[in-house]
């Protein structure tokens, strides 16, 4: 149920951001018990004056590097949980692709289960 979405600057491989998609699915697998298959994940990449960012807001310094992931969920997990999520996420990325944990700026958004469709357009979880 998770809907994925990664930003960074333009130029990385097609390796770098399959291991930045697997280590998000593979985060949300063990924090937020997220189901075998259900990723959705969508990477965009954008040039310099598309890809606008603080280096040092909230005293974290931050690089070109930077990637910005926006997770969508269903309201149903805790702080525990999003703070897990979080540090695995930062742990995940920083063993592959290599990414610094002070380059991972992470948005989660909480919805209503009625808020999904997955297909045919039915809402699954009503």
């Amino acid at each position: 149920m998770p809907l994925v979405r990664v930003s960074l600057r333009a130029g990385q491989s097609d390796a770098y951001k399959r291991a930045i998609g697997d280590g998000i699915y593979t985060a949300l697998r063990e924090t937020f018990n997220v189901p075998d298959e259900d990723r959705f994940i969508v990477i965009s990449e954008h040039n310099p004056a598309e890809f606008q960012f603080s280096k040092t807001y909230m005293d974290i310094a931050r690089s070109d590097d930077l990637v910005v992931i926006q997770i969508t969920v269903s309201n149903t997990r805790d702080v525990v949980q999003k703070q897990a999520l979080y540090a695995r996420i930062v742990e995940k990325l920083a063993a592959d692709p290599g990414v610094r944990g002070e380059d991972v700026f992470i948005n989660l958004l909480e919805v209503v289960k009625e808020n999904w469709s997955f297909g045919n357009g039915v809402a699954q979880y009503v």
